[in-house]
């Protein structure tokens, strides 16, 4: 009898205790929702003593694109905005043609913060002007003059910037913190040294600890897939203005439990709708991300189905092509509203350039070669190096590769 009433006791504990775990899941949640929503105000506005805040005399700057990664907005003619905080806790300002941003192009806003601000400073505007294409440096101890050599090359042919296109670090998927904080540290000090105005976008190797086998990385770890590279480098997808064209960096490198494959998420796309919709539309549109849209490397590599990435992947019941967008499609529809002329990418080690006529429209898609080191599939040697773009009145020229300049052996 005792026993019998010791475990109705216990029963009821452990009911009481589960529905108190809940209401405290179910509260976090709402309270997360919430926060979400709370708006987040700030000005863009012209930095003129370069302090980075915004003194008395200071004027914004009207109608330029602000966005949290979901909502995008525009400033008021006294270049303020509001929007909502949103889920990646990450505010960032797509800088107008004939504008530089003083410091980073984005924030992060804490839970408490309710304003944030964006110090622009004017530049000549213009309409002749080379930016340079690189992937893939893959940073490491072992491989860091890769990367010095990079920043060398490409300040000595002073660019209007330089894009590179994921797989900036060595390895952030099958490591544990340390290690992978490790290499984004590196890339951060050894890119702060370029005097070339650098962009970039994740590819699979900054998801952090995802392949968990391995990491060993927890899924509710505060930094685990995307937030790493949050963490380091801002928002995964946004765009910016320069010289008459727009730019649009995407993150192809999404997540499907411990494997990543080539995807646009549909809250990205949604984003990139909303983007598009306020460039003009005789505006050239350039767009750069990591896993290409399409590529025929593929097929000169062959079919794999042997670990760590296989040709395909199954998702949600749907088998898809792994190593290309498995809803460039999708992706291209919203793309093609506007002019979309050239989407650089990287990931296959190798330069590539394939040109497709849709719609009318003449679009390039075209691979950059790895930074970290050549390649060779099929028998073929791919070379180490970069593509240097000239644009001119909007046109956009075919790229003329660069060799890196290092010895062309593998690095290890």
């Amino acid at each position: 009898m005792i026993e019998s009433l010791i475990l109705i006791l216990l029963e009821k504990t452990v009911t009481r205790s589960l529905l108190c775990f809940s209401a405290a899941i179910a509260f976090a949640s709402a309270s997360a929702a919430v926060a979400q929503r709370i708006d987040v105000r700030g000005a863009v506005f012209v930095d003129a003593n370069g302090n980075g805040l915004r003194d008395a005399n200071e004027r914004g700057v009207a109608g330029v694109a602000v966005s949290n990664q979901d909502t995008v907005v525009t400033t008021d003619a006294s270049g303020t905005f509001r929007v909502p905080r949103g889920s990646s806790r990450i505010v960032f300002v797509s800088v107008p043609d004939g504008y530089r941003s003083l410091g980073a192009f984005w924030r992060t806003v804490a839970d408490t913060a309710t304003s944030v601000s964006f110090a622009l400073a004017p530049v000549p505007r213009v309409r002749d002007f080379t930016f340079v294409h690189a992937s893939d440096t893959h940073i490491a101890p072992a491989s860091v003059e890769r990367t010095r050599r990079l920043g060398a090359l490409v300040d000595s042919l002073s660019p209007a910037f330089l894009i590179v296109t994921g797989d900036l670090v060595s390895d952030a998927l099958r490591v544990p913190e340390t290690e992978a904080t490790g290499y984004y540290d590196l890339f951060a000090r050894e890119t702060a040294a370029f005097r070339t105005p650098l962009w970039t976008v994740p590819g699979n190797h900054e998801n952090f600890g995802i392949e968990r086998d391995r990491s060993h990385v927890s899924a509710t770890h505060p930094l685990y897939g995307r937030r790493m590279y949050h963490k380091y480098l801002g928002p995964d997808y946004y765009s910016f203005n320069y010289g008459g064209v727009h730019f649009v960096g995407l993150n192809t490198a999404d997540i499907e439990d411990q494997w990543y494959y080539g995807h646009v998420d549909s809250l990205q796309l949604a984003w990139l709708a909303r983007d598009l919709a306020l460039v003009p539309p005789a505006m050239p549109v350039v767009s750069f991300d990591h896993i290409p849209f399409l590529s025929t490397i593929e097929g000169l590599n062959g079919y794999t189905d042997a670990p760590p990435a296989p040709s395909l992947i199954t998702v949600k019941g749907k088998t898809v092509f792994r190593h290309t967008v498995s809803n460039a499609a999708e992706v291209l529809a919203v793309l093609r509203k506007r002019r979309h002329v050239l989407a650089l990418g990287g990931h296959f080690h190798a330069a590539e350039q394939v040109v497709y006529e849709i719609d009318g429209q003449r679009t390039r898609f075209n691979l950059a070669a790895a930074i970290v080191g050549p390649s060779n599939s099929a028998g073929l040697h791919f070379p180490s190096g970069i593509t240097l773009y000239r644009v001119r009145d909007g046109v956009i020229d075919e790229g003329h590769f660069i060799a890196l300049g290092l010895s062309d052996l593998p690095t290890p």
